[in-house]
C-alpha cells in the first residue's frame, strides 16, 4: 500500500472554518461600475470581484495562531509587550536559522514569572545583528517597524538622500538592483536618485513548461557583470548602495540564487558598498533554493534564510507580503556594518531613521501599527518558514502558471512563488498592438467586465514608458501580474481564472488599446489615473 507522500498529489496542509460567500454581479452591472471609477483597476469595489489577484499584499487569511496572538495585543503607547516579541522573532528568522529562542512563546503561554521576564525577554541588552536591544536600540537604533514597506523604502531613501546631497548638491546618484518593484522605484526617483534595473539575460529564455516542477534556473538573478560595469561606468562614490529583490517582484517573481547573493555580496565588498535586500518574500525565495539550488536540499528553511541574510546589510520588508500578516513593513540594518559606517559619519544613521519614523508614523515600537497587528505579525514570522505551508503556497502558484502555459497562454515560466506573469508583448503578438498602445490595461479591464477576475498590469503604464527616455525604458519588463492571496483561494477559483484568460486569449485581437484620461504625470498613476479604453 502507498503511503501519503507515495501518491502523486499534494498531500491537504490546511481546512477552511470561515466563509465568505460572493455576490452574483453582472457583465452590464460591472461595466457600468468601471465607467463610474474611471477605469481605474485599483477603484473597483473588491465586494462586487469573483476573484482578485490585484495583489498579495496584506490579503492572504491569518491562521488560527495569529489570530489567537491578537488577542494578546497590547495596545500601549510605549514599548508595547509585541514589540519584544516582535524583535525577538526577526533575530529568531534572520539570524539563528535551526536554533531560535523562540522567547515569544513566554508572552504566548502567560509566563508569570517576573524575574525571568525581565532578564530574559523586557531587559535583555542585545547588539551586534539586524535588531539591537535594551540599551543598545536606544544608543543605536537599526530596527523600526513601520505600517508597510514602502514606508520603510520612504525612511530609507528619504534618510540617505538628504545625506547625499547636503555633502553634494549637484550630485548624480544611482542605485542597481535585480528589479526595482514600482513603489521601490517611486521612492528612489522622489528622493531625486536614479534607480537602475540589470535584470538576468535569461528572463525571457524558453522554459519547457513540463520542467516546472523539476528545475529552476533562477531568473530573478541579478546581472552581475552589467553590475560591475555600471559602478566602473558610474564611479562607486555615486552608488549609495546596491539593492537585490527576492523573490524579483517586478522580474515575473523569479527567485534569486544564493550563489547570485554571494556574487553580488562580493562586488558590494570590493567597492565598499552597502547591500540590502527588498526582502519582501524572502520564505518563498529560501524555498526555491532548497528545491533547485545544488548542496541545499538537505538544509532546512531557517538555516538557508539565515545563510541569505548573512551576505546582507539590511533590508526594506513589506511585511504583508509572503503570508506574513495583513498589516506591517519594517526597515533593518546590521549593527556596525557597512551600512552604519558608511552613512553615520556625523551622526549615527539609526538615530536619524527614528527621527523620520517617528515624525512620520509614531513611536518606534509601534511604528503606526495596532499592537494586535504587531502580535500577528511576530507569530506569523515563524509560520512563514515552515516547509508544509511554503510547499502548498509555491504549489498552488506552480499549478496555475502550468494550466494556463497548456492552454497556449504565454507565461513566464518557470512561475515564481507568489504570482503569474503573462507575458504582455507575446499575448498580443501578431495584433499590431504598440507597447505605447497600453494593452495590458485593456486586458485587465476585460477580465474585470466579462468574468469579475482583478489582475494587475505591471509594466508599460504602471513603469512608465511614455515618460521615459529610450535608456530608460530598456528596465521596463511588460507584465499583467496575478497575484494570489495565501490560503484565500482553492481550486475552483484557479481554474475559473484559466478558462477566462484562455478565452481572452483566442479573442485578443478585441481587447481595447487604453488611453490615460486624467493624471498621465502622476508619480505611480496606475494606483490613481483616469483611463479611458478604446473599443473598435
Amino acid at each position: 500500500m502507498k503511503q501519503s507522500h507515495e501518491l502523486g498529489v499534494p498531500v491537504p496542509s490546511k481546512k477552511a472554518y470561515v466563509v465568505r460567500n460572493l455576490k452574483n454581479v453582472s457583465g452590464k452591472q460591472r461595466e457600468y461600475i468601471q465607467k463610474k471609477t474611471e477605469y481605474n483597476v485599483f477603484s473597483f469595489p473588491a465586494g462586487l470581484l469573483t476573484v482578485d489577484y490585484l495583489s498579495d499584499s496584506g490579503t492572504t487569511s491569518m491562521t488560527d495562531r495569529q489570530w489567537a496572538a491578537m488577542m494578546l495585543g497590547d495596545e500601549s503607547y510605549g514599548r508595547n509587550t509585541g514589540y519584544f516579541c516582535l524583535l525577538e522573532a526577526v533575530r529568531d528568522i534572520f539570524e539563528r536559522g535551526d536554533m531560535p529562542s523562540k522567547k515569544i512563546d513566554m508572552i504566548l503561554t502567560g509566563e508569570k514569572d517576573t524575574e525571568k521576564l525581565m532578564d530574559e525577554f523586557f531587559l535583555e541588552h542585545i547588539e551586534g545583528g539586524f535588531a539591537n536591544g535594551g540599551r543598545f536600540q536606544l544608543i543605536r537604533p537599526n530596527a523600526f517597524i513601520l505600517p508597510q514597506g514602502r514606508c520603510a523604502e520612504h525612511v530609507l531613501f528619504g534618510t540617505i538622500s538628504r545625506l547625499l546631497f547636503a555633502e553634494n548638491p549637484k550630485g548624480k546618484f544611482f542605485i542597481p538592483s535585480n528589479g526595482h518593484f514600482d513603489t521601490t522605484e517611486a521612492n528612489i526617483h522622489a528622493n531625486r536618485i536614479q534607480p537602475v534595473n540589470l535584470f538576468s539575460e535569461s528572463m525571457f529564455d524558453e522554459f519547457p513548461v513540463e520542467d516546472i516542477y523539476k528545475k529552476n534556473p533562477f531568473k530573478g538573478d541579478m546581472d552581475v557583470e552589467k553590475l560591475k560595469r555600471f559602478i566602473e561606468e558610474k564611479g562607486a562614490d555615486k552608488i549609495p548602495m546596491i539593492y537585490l529583490t527576492i523573490t524579483n517582484n517586478t522580474g515575473a517573481g523569479q527567485p534569486v540564487s544564493l550563489k547570485n547573493m554571494k556574487a553580488v555580496r562580493d562586488i558590494a565588498d570590493e567597492y565598499d558598498l552597502p547591500l540590502f535586500y527588498d526582502a519582501c518574500r524572502f520564505a518563498e525565495n529560501a524555498m526555491f533554493i532548497k528545491e533547485f539550488e545544488d548542496g541545499y536540499s538537505n538544509k532546512s528553511i531557517p538555516e538557508i534564510v539565515k545563510e541569505m541574510f548573512s551576505y546582507c546589510d539590511g533590508f526594506t520588508i513589506s511585511f504583508k507580503k509572503d503570508g506574513l500578516a495583513n498589516m506591517g513593513g519594517g526597515l533593518f540594518f546590521k549593527d556596525k556594518g557597512t551600512f552604519h559606517k558608511k552613512f553615520s559619519s556625523n551622526e549615527d544613521i539609526g538615530v536619524l531613521f527614528k527621527e523620520m519614523q517617528i515624525l512620520c508614523y509614531g513611536n518606534d515600537s509601534y511604528g503606526g501599527m495596532s499592537g494586535r497587528d504587531i502580535m500577528a505579525l511576530a507569530v506569523g514570522l515563524y509560520e512563514v518558514v515552515e516547509e508544509n505551508y511554503l510547499k502548498d503556497r509555491i504549489g498552488q502558484v506552480r499549478d496555475f502558471a502550468y494550466k494556463l502555459a497548456k492552454k497556449g497562454v504565454p507565461v513566464i515560466l518557470p512561475p515564481g512563488g507568489h504570482a503569474v506573469y503573462i507575458d504582455t508583448t507575446e499575448f498580443f503578438e501578431g495584433t499590431g498592438a504598440k507597447i505605447g498602445d497600453f494593452k495590458g490595461v485593456g486586458l485587465t479591464l476585460e477580465l474585470i467586465r466579462l468574468y469579475g477576475i482583478r489582475a494587475c498590469e505591471l509594466g508599460a503604464f504602471a513603469f512608465e514608458w511614455d515618460k521615459k527616455t529610450p535608456e530608460e525604458r530598456k528596465g521596463i519588463l511588460n507584465f499583467v501580474r496575478f497575484a494570489v492571496p495565501r490560503n484565500a483561494y482553492g481550486p475552483e477559483h484557479i481554474d475559473y481564472t484559466v478558462a477566462a484568460v484562455a478565452e481572452l486569449y483566442k479573442n485578443r485581437e478585441k481587447i481595447p488599446s487604453v488611453e490615460i484620461s486624467r493624471g498621465q504625470q502622476l508619480r505611480l498613476r496606475h494606483f490613481q489615473s483616469g483611463l479611458k479604453p478604446k473599443y473598435l
